[in-house]
């Protein structure tokens, strides 16, 4: 489920998963809803099949559209669900919400003419190149027709913020509509509470120019992610107490539900398109509904429901970090930040314009660690991240075929850790992943100073990492002499210890694009095998 802002493909930088988030809010069924439903009697579906290949499909998909009555009969259960999540959440009612049925081609061609003239396409394309840069896509991953192929299958229902309408799509199955309308439901009461279009859209606009405009980047870097998880966590709680209604019982009386629900969210047996997306996009995918329940779950049991619900929108989360970490967003921990120090004369002299900036928040490293290393080395290492920031600058002098490449490109990336043997293993992750990325990678032990570092090179430049006591710092791109300059330039202006940022601030970050993308894109429901009723 999710909220339809004004499509908007990433809110900068290599916010990737950001990006994905703020599309269209589109709500991805991942898979069925529980076994009970599947008990339910199920009234009759109008076959009308239109087999429709997308971009990127390999077989036709054949629709299963609701009649016009059993559409008026949904529609007449609107009232009562409405009242019911205003109970559920403590979101007041203040207005009627206005609700349509569409079908699957006005919503394929909503997304196609969004992709095409979204007046953030441009940012999209910038972040998916700084990603590949990373190694986090494959460089001959193309992202807007899988894009497309990824959120057709998907897309299930939206609330859309600007006209205050709940979209219903007419092919999704009788028995999946009205959990998926409660879930709706609970943005539209989200919207009337802190309107959405405004609250969403936190970050920064535009490409940072200078050492101050850097720092407002990086220090407002994740919220809008942050905000994604928050909005779809809490929609997936009511989800959640919809299914259980008849019992009597809601998610905080059966927390075990939500566990369920979350251990769902990773099946895509029923999403083949999903099934074959990169990490990256299926976990940016996932997040907000998976981490977000999870976060507003340990929120509505340790504080209650006005907290978790009217709370948390009052006073939200800005980082992926608290999402992952509800307990520290409960005990006020500050979120570590790393600030940047004045690097545009060194980049101007060397040729190079800025391109992109952010964080590499928790979520980032988790996310790389397990693309890198897999899952095990990911969950050991991402709770003991302590602080991370990357800058992308583009080369004056590429042609435009070349600023199409990944070549154009130079990036710096520096992390802080909780302990030395968490960089190092980071460390030895990235510099593993080297030749996976780069054809014809050769090691430069004459330039490196110590153990503490390594040089390579590729037909893109020089490649820099070095890791001393709890810092890693990795350079792609820039020749050695300008890499190591940057590298005491930004370590030196860390000081003693990593800036610290309230939680108020707002964001992006370096893949965090792709989970407010694709969140404000919709809902993710997960397979649940079994949940009593």
């Amino acid at each position: 489920m999710g909220t339809l802002e004004e499509a908007k493909y990433i809110g900068g930088g290599l916010s990737l998963r950001r990006a994905v988030g703020s599309l269209v809010a589109v709500m991805v069924l991942s898979a069925a809803l529980p076994s009970w439903s599947q008990a339910a009697s199920p009234a009759k579906q109008d076959p009308k099949p239109t087999p429709s290949p997308q971009s990127g499909a390999t077989s036709p998909q054949v629709d299963l559209r609701l009649t016009k009555l059993q559409e008026r009969q949904l529609l007449a259960k609107l009232d009562d669900t409405f009242h019911f999540v205003s109970k559920d959440t403590g979101l007041e009612i203040k207005r009627p919400i206005k609700s349509k049925f569409t079908s699957r081609d006005e919503v394929s061609k909503f997304l196609r003419k969004k992709f095409d003239e979204d007046k953030d396409t441009k940012r999209m394309e910038n972040s998916e190149l700084v990603l590949k840069k990373f190694g986090l896509l494959d460089r001959d991953f193309h992202l807007r027709p899988f894009m497309l192929s990824l959120l057709t299958e998907q897309i299930a229902g939206f609330y859309d913020n600007k006209t205050q309408t709940m979209n219903l799509l007419d092919w999704v199955p009788l028995d999946q509509q009205e959990p998926v309308m409660a879930h709706e439901l609970t943005h539209a009461l989200q919207d009337q509470r802190v309107g959405l279009t405004k609250w969403e859209n936190q970050e920064q606009e535009g490409i940072a120019k200078d050492v101050g405009e850097d720092n407002k980047h990086i220090q407002t870097d994740e919220v809008d992610t942050a905000r994604e998880a928050v909005l779809e966590g809490q929609a997936m709680v009511t989800f959640a107490d919809y299914m259980l209604r008849d019992s009597g019982k809601t998610l905080k009386d059966m927390p075990q539900v939500g566990e369920q629900l979350r251990s769902g969210a990773g099946d895509m047996g029923d999403s083949p398109v999903l099934a074959r997306a990169p990490l990256l996009l299926q976990q940016s995918l996932l997040f907000p509904y998976s981490e977000g329940l999870a976060f507003e779950q340990e929120i509505l049991v340790k504080t209650g429901p006005a907290h978790a619900f009217a709370g948390v929108l009052d006073n939200p989360p800005s980082s992926s970090f608290e999402i992952m970490h509800p307990d520290k967003f409960l005990a006020h921990v500050p979120v570590p930040v790393m600030r940047m120090p004045d690097i545009h004369p060194l980049l101007e002299e060397a040729g190079y314009a800025p391109y992109d900036i952010g964080v590499m928040g928790e979520l980032d490293v988790r996310m790389t660690a397990e693309l890198f290393g897999g899952r095990p080395l990911a969950e050991a290492l991402a709770p003991n991240w302590n602080g991370g920031l990357y800058y992308a600058a583009q080369r004056k002098n590429a042609t435009e075929a070349e600023k199409q490449t990944t070549a154009s490109l130079a990036l710096l990336y520096s992390s802080r850790w909780k302990n030395d043997d968490s960089a190092r293993s980071f460390f030895t992750v990235f510099e593993e992943e080297l030749p996976r990325q780069y054809d014809g990678l050769k090691r430069r032990k004459q330039d490196e100073k110590d153990e503490t570092e390594r040089v390579y090179s590729t037909h893109e430049g020089d490649v820099f990492l070095s890791v001393v006591d709890d810092r890693v710092w990795v350079s792609e791109g820039f020749d050695l002499a300008l890499a190591r300059k940057l590298r005491d330039a930004v370590d030196g202006a860390q000081g003693v210890g990593p800036i610290q940022v309230a939680s108020s601030v707002k964001g992006k970050e370096l893949t965090a694009g792709l989970s407010h993308w694709m969140g404000s894109l919709g809902v993710v429901l997960p397979r649940v095998d079994a949940v009593s009723r």
